[in-house]
């Protein structure tokens, strides 16, 4: 029914109600455009080029909120102050509450997310996350919240990971990539909160609850002139005279990560080495800062047991910036960690009552009680010296193994071996009288590895400039120091000492050593007998790498002492088992030969490269092919004529390599003079063979590597002589079939020889059953004997009775 026909009503009701609810809308009109009012007004908080023109809207909205608004308050009659209260109840917030309510309402939409294991929208929403963070890290705030929730979306990701892959039932193919979409940024963006996330996992609750500090940066000082400095200097210390290096002293402090101030005192030193070791091994630490810290630390410490601790952790942080094993610690850094370990070592030997030991037990520094020694009772203090000692040997080599060796640079880095050789003698002084067992043991091999490979007279040197830079008071007992000490009585004190400890790989290596010693200095016998009653042929295929590399080396040296001494066979039969096998590079660890067909993997080459002794050590690997083909040449050409035509006799060789060079050196077509020392090698083999001693001779004598070796006039003297005799024996071997007599005369005569020597030679040769001959001394002649050939039947069961015997002779000694 119309209003116009109601009863009971007036056109004043009628009118006042329409006019109500007109008020009512636009009651509700003027209330959205005044929360449009308050959102325009915090806006302008955050942008003061926007503020103006927001101002002008908000004006004008005020205007038209308030005309309308006094209509309605006009036609509401008493509800208008109602509405002026409302209006005046407005609350304003702040930017860095905003962006908190926006973090947590994020995070909670995150949480609901993981309970639907909704990847896909965490991903989403994980991102907005960050760029609100990213904005608020600007003003150096990062809120606990964040860190937390961070942490658990991290766990959540994981434990989420976890069970994905033990249940049989896969997640869809979008949500599966976005969790592995996810999984990268997460461990990336937590990288750099780290420390609060692993503060908050030690204790969450604490970590929520406690006030996070609030940092006020420090302004800088500006340095005045005249008046203005006069008065900042005042302001800064009044009454005091100051200069502008106070002013910048005082405005700059040592600020550490963080933001928050440094400041090391005596009684703060054993909380900030907490820190650095708490802080060893993590990512993102700044190892140079904490070493600037420590070097500060070192100069406030006071006493004796803060001074150790120091050194301690300072040596080896300084080890901790290199952590590649393909690069090498910088030369300033090695030198102020040798400088530093002789400083520890210094202080050690002041103070005899404490003692530095791997054993001993770690104190707790949270105690306000310093340890002290107490009734003359030594102080055990936790720590390894001989670790730092071997890790500067180990940084020493590394370093030449990485420097080219032909540039001046190596040369001043090999300078500092003698600082080296002195902290580890001043290392084994400290051990002996702390009669510490295993690091004296430790710090012999170090040390004899320093001079196994050094001669006589350089070891001496190295002894009497080293004993004299360390203090009079300090003393070995294993190894003292002597005016007439001489290096082999030293290599062998240092030696025996080592053969009597437990550790086997001591033993091995203190053993090869020695052997090297000895056969560096041309004893050879000494280094042989030495060598064969270690029976070290039979295990050290057992041993490490580096220990192999050792015993070639070791085994290399006593062939070439063998030749030196004249023993050809010796000489030969020592360097075969490394010559023969076309890998000398590789088994003496002195490069990296690389085969035609063989496929070596980046990793393992570089591995191989770690493994590469430095320069100055190496064996001259020219002079050690030379050798191994005279000796080879030596034996195997009177071989090849004793063998003659015979296919089987063929077969067998002395030295395989050298017959394969001499097989292609026949096959040449042309040969022009030698040029190298194998072309000179091959033309005296073929001289040799055609009975021309002399020109072999000629041959050998020219090669210019001879004279590396000491006393090349007496090497070249005794080569001689072995030709003279071989090529002897080659001629009776290749011509002999064709004689009925020779006499001995004519025999010398050719060969440039005595009579008695001649007659020796063949006296052996009858002897050994190596010709069919007779020497008759009435004529001093030699009368051959026509043989017969035996037949290839006779042959075969001639070898086959060889083996029998050989095989007889092996089960006898089972």
């Amino acid at each position: 029914m119309s209003r116009f026909f109601a009863g009971g009503s007036s056109d004043s009701e009628t009118s006042s109600s329409d006019e109500e609810l007109y008020s009512e809308s636009e009651e509700e009109k003027s209330e959205e455009e005044l929360s449009e009012e308050e959102s325009e007004e915090e806006s302008t908080e955050e942008d003061e080029s926007e503020a103006e023109s927001s101002d002008e809207d908000e004006a004008g909205g005020f205007l038209k909120a308030g005309a309308k608004g006094s209509a309605a308050r006009f036609l509401r009659g008493e509800e208008s102050e109602e509405s002026d209260e409302d209006e005046s109840r407005r609350v304003v917030k702040s930017a860095k509450d905003k962006r908190l309510e926006e973090i947590d309402a994020i995070i909670r939409t995150i949480d609901n997310a993981k309970k639907i294991n909704d990847w896909v929208h965490i991903s989403n929403e994980f991102d907005k996350l960050n760029k609100i963070i990213a904005k608020a890290s600007q003003q150096g705030d990062t809120p606990k919240t964040y860190i937390k929730a961070i942490a658990e979306l991290e766990d959540f990701m994981n434990e989420t990971i976890k069970t994905e892959k033990d249940s049989k039932k896969k997640m869809n193919a979008t949500n599966a990539r976005a969790l592995n979409s996810i999984k990268q940024r997460i461990k990336k963006n937590n990288r750099q909160y780290e420390d609060l996330i692993a503060k908050f996992r030690a204790d969450p609750d604490g970590f929520v609850n406690e006030v996070e500090e609030i940092l006020e940066p420090v302004a800088p000082v500006k340095l005045r002139k005249g008046a203005e400095f006069e008065a900042a200097a005042a302001a800064i210390r009044p009454g005091v005279a100051t200069t502008a290096e106070d002013i910048s002293d005082a405005a700059f402090s040592t600020i550490g990560r963080g933001g928050r101030t440094i400041t090391i005192t005596p009684d703060s030193i054993f909380k900030q080495l907490r820190a650095v070791l708490e802080a060893r091994g993590k990512k993102n630490t700044d190892r140079a800062e904490q070493i600037r810290n420590m070097e500060k630390m070192l100069d406030v410490a006071t006493t004796i047991y803060q001074k150790i601790r120091v050194l301690l952790v300072l040596v080896a942080t300084r080890f901790d910036l290199t952590t590649s094993t393909a690069s090498y610690m910088p030369m300033n850094q090695w030198k102020s960690a040798q400088e530093e370990v002789s400083k520890l070592l210094e202080i050690l030997e002041e103070n005899p009552l404490y003692v530095v030991q791997e054993d001993a037990e770690d104190f707790d520094d949270d105690d306000e009680e310093e340890p002290i020694p107490k009734d003359g009772m030594a102080l055990k203090i936790f720590g390894s010296i001989i670790s730092l000692v071997e890790r500067l040997d180990d940084e020493f080599t590394r370093s030449l193994q990485n420097i080219d060796p032909h540039t001046p640079e190596y040369i001043d880095r090999l300078k500092e071996e003698s600082v080296l050789y002195s902290t580890i003698i001043r290392s084994q002084v400290y051990f002996e009288r702390a009669q510490l067992e295993s690091s004296v043991s430790r710090v012999l091999v170090r040390r004899l590895e320093l001079l196994y490979y050094k001669p006589e007279q350089l070891v001496l040197s190295v002894e009497k400039l080293t004993w004299s830079a360390l203090p009079k008071s300090l003393d070995s007992a294993i190894t003292p120091r002597s005016e007439d000490e001489d290096a082999s009585r030293l290599i062998n004190a240092i030696c025996v000492k080592l053969y009597n400890q437990d550790n086997r790989l001591f033993r091995t290596r203190a053993m090869l050593c020695h052997v090297y010693h000895h056969a560096l200095h041309n004893r050879y016998f000494h280094a042989r007998d030495l060598l064969l009653m270690s029976h070290l042929q039979a295990t050290i295929h057992t041993a490490d790498i580096s220990t192999q590399i050792l015993y070639n080396r070791t085994l290399v040296q006593v062939g070439l002492c063998a030749f030196r001494e004249g023993m050809i066979s010796e000489c030969q039969q020592a360097l075969q088992e490394i010559c023969g096998t076309g890998r000398v590079k590789e088994l003496l660890a002195q490069g990296i030969q690389m085969q035609r067909y063989a496929q070596t993997s980046p990793e393992q080459e570089k591995i191989e490269r770690q493994r590469q002794i430095p320069f100055h050590m190496h064996i001259n690997l020219e002079l050690l092919e030379c050798v191994y083909l005279t000796s080879s040449m030596l034996l195997e050409m009177p071989f090849m004529a004793q063998s003659g035509s015979s296919p089987d006799a063929k077969k067998k060789a002395i030295s395989k390599p050298f017959r394969r060079m001499l097989d292609y050196h026949e096959r040449q077509v042309f040969t022009g003079p030698p040029e190298n020392t194998r072309d000179h090698i091959m033309q005296a083999s073929k001289a040799l063979a055609t009975g021309d001693w002399a020109k072999a001779r000629e041959l050998i004598r020219a090669i210019k590597i001879w004279d590396l070796i000491p006393d090349t006039d007496k090497i070249k003297d005794m080569l001689g002589e072995k030709i003279q005799d071989e090529g002897l024996r080659t001629y009776l071997f290749t011509y002999g079939q064709f004689y009925e007599t020779l006499s001995i005369v004519s025999l010398a005569s050719m060969f440039d020889m005595s009579e008695g020597k001649a007659t020796a030679l063949v006296s052996k040769m009858i002897s050994n059953n190596e010709i069919a001959a007779a020497l008759d001394q009435k004529t001093n002649a030699v009368a051959f004997i026509p043989g017969v050939e035996y037949s290839r039947l006779q042959n075969l069961a001639l070898a086959l009775s060889d083996k029998a015997v050989q095989l007889i002779d092996s089960y006898k000694y089972r």
